[in-house]
């Protein structure tokens, strides 16, 4: 009889210790960042989701030209367009000489794919990168001084050095908690 009792209770406290899947399954954590042009006029909206290795990004603009446009993560949460959006600094994570995703000296941390932009002047992309957080690490976007979304008028070619050959900067976008 006292073993019963001793197993009820323990298997008593072990589950009331155990959390459930709900308790495990905490929101992850989300930013945005509002894209304006040279203009300073509303140019789209990304979206930055945490998962367990890395951040999922979603951009979606308009008002831009057809075509390919880079798009860098900037390590300084400041954009001001009459500065050509300068002030956003260079990427995140920047590794002399290390800038594109074919680079066999990197990637950067602020490196991701491009962006397509149709003959409407409409573009949207996701990507996932595990180089950046949201919530802790060298590469935090949402660290002290910010980070920005930077699109270029041209493609980044993934290589050349020091931003792909990608061009001036056309949009800039805070990237602030949500």
């Amino acid at each position: 009889m006292p073993r019963s009792v001793l197993a009820t209770a323990l298997t008593v406290a072990l589950l009331s210790a155990t959390p459930t899947l709900a308790e495990e399954a905490a929101p992850p954590e989300m930013a945005k960042a509002t894209l304006i042009n040279t203009d300073g006029e509303e140019a789209g909206m990304a979206t930055l989701t945490q998962g367990p290795s890395g951040v999922l990004i979603h951009v979606k603009v308009e008002g831009l030209t057809p075509g390919k446009h880079g798009l860098h993560l900037h390590a300084h949460g400041v954009c001001e367009p009459h500065e050509g959006f300068k002030t956003a600094k260079g990427h995140v994570g920047k590794v002399p000489g290390g800038h594109g995703l074919l680079n066999p000296e990197g990637p950067e941390p602020g490196d991701i794919p491009n962006i397509f932009v149709g003959a409407d002047g409409v573009g949207e992309m996701e990507a996932f990168t595990s180089l950046v957080s949201l919530v802790e690490g060298p590469n935090n976007l949402l660290d002290e001084d910010g980070s920005t979304f930077i699109l270029h008028e041209d493609a980044d070619d993934h290589l050349t050095q020091p931003i792909g050959g990608a061009g001036a900067r056309v949009a800039c976008g805070v990237i602030e908690a949500d």
